[in-house]
């Protein structure tokens, strides 16, 4: 993976804490599609995590699904827990925790179910998540994520190329990788999907002010700081232009979704000592495109 800078990523869900709502018309989207995938499970969970909370939507649902259970809201933004302190009221509330994916602040096995959408691509180190992910969750307890593929935001990508070469947009991994990762840490029975989501802008400066609104900025520990002054941002905006469709022009967002069990406490890890872990292709539930 791109490496990194983990208190750019920080700040920046900060800063988006008050609008990001506003905003996050696509991550609503996914979530809800996540959460269509809990009918998987065979028993309501006592204890949940919902890793990368945000704003606290998906820990509210979670809640009034699963009302006798004790849900757990973390985040790396504490401005963000914040702001889910409104959907965490006196009638089904949710504990709110601070704390890094990389680095979980609970016992070991405490979790019956573990939801996360559109977190896991501001993790620099896959291995260090799931691994920790395996520590916390009991033995057959379901893990549901999604993450964001290369092909996302790939039109923003190529404008900046063209526009001043430097990287300024976030390079995530593939479907196949992400499977790789959950099969080494020793996730049983993993099954991966991929959507590719199409959303459409009046300019490229509309989709950049939106990727602002969502804290979604540039994290690469190497990127260049700033956009290179007004030459090269009207170069960018000038390159999308020639993308414009019927008044729009459009963006590209390519969702992965996995889900897995989490293993025995015996089980090995795989992929380790230079053994190659391969994600078996059976389990990849192929590609769906949407407008």
């Amino acid at each position: 993976m791109t490496p990194l800078d983990r208190d750019a990523v920080r700040r920046a869900f900060a800063r988006a804490a008050t609008r990001y709502e506003s905003a996050a018309a696509l991550q609503r989207t996914v979530e809800d599609r996540l959460i269509e995938n809990l009918d998987r499970l065979a028993a309501p969970p006592a204890r949940v995590l919902d890793l990368g909370a945000g704003p606290g939507r998906a820990s509210a649902i979670l809640k009034r699904r699963y009302p006798k259970a004790e849900v757990v809201a973390l985040d790396a933004a504490l401005p963000m827990l914040a702001a889910a302190s409104r959907r965490a009221g006196w009638w089904r509330p949710f504990r709110r925790v601070g704390g890094e994916a990389e680095q979980l602040p609970f016992v070991d096995a405490a979790f019956d179910l573990v939801f996360s959408s559109l977190c896991l691509q501001w993790c620099a180190e896959l291995t260090l998540v799931f691994d920790e992910l395996r520590r916390v969750m009991r033995p057959g307890a379901l893990l549901l994520v999604s993450t964001f593929g290369p092909e996302t935001l790939i039109e923003l990508r190529e404008a900046w190329a063209a526009g001043d070469g430097a990287a300024h947009v976030n390079r995530f991994v593939d479907i196949a990788t992400f499977g790789d990762a959950l099969i080494a840490a020793g996730f049983r029975d993993p099954v991966l999907d991929r959507e590719r989501l199409v959303a459409t802008y009046p300019d490229a400066r509309a989709l950049m002010r939106e990727l602002k609104a969502i804290g979604a900025s540039n994290a690469d520990a190497t990127r260049r700081r700033g956009l290179g002054g007004k030459a090269g941002l009207a170069r960018v905006v000038a390159s999308y232009e020639a993308l414009r469709r019927d008044g729009v022009v459009p963006a590209t967002w390519e969702i992965i979704y996995a889900q897995a069990q989490a293993p025995e406490s015996s089980q090995p890890r795989r992929g380790r000592g230079g053994e190659l872990a391969a994600f078996p292709l059976e389990k990849l539930r192929g590609s769906r495109r949407k407008r």
